[in-house]
């Protein structure tokens, strides 16, 4: 069975949106692994703000990446999705601040 041009695109497509949102991944744990030690181990305000802001950034992007890879248009209201797994976290990491 022969795929015509357009189903090949579709799929090169598919497959360099979910590489680059992969790719993405690994800057956002670095975020994540700053963000704790900026709040944890030493309390830096400046340092959480920074990579609290790039980390929101790098989910954004990972999320506009696989919607883009999709062929779905990009700006939509989906790509807040992107910001949960950053608010999670932040909120995991404040909850004994919050809560004791």
């Amino acid at each position: 069975m022969h795929e015509g041009p357009g189903q090949q695109q579709r799929q090169v497509r598919a497959l360099v949106g979910l590489v680059a949102a992969t790719a993405l991944v690994y800057p956002l744990l670095l975020c994540a692994v700053q963000l704790t030690v900026a709040q944890l181990l030493v309390v830096d305000l400046r340092g959480s703000l920074f990579w609290l802001v790039a980390g929101a950034g790098c989910s954004v992007a990972a999320v506009a990446a696989l919607r883009w890879g999709v062929g779905r248009p990009v700006p939509s209201p989906w790509l807040f999705a992107g910001l949960l797994p950053p608010v999670a976290f932040e909120a995991w990491l404040l909850w004994p601040l919050l809560s004791g």
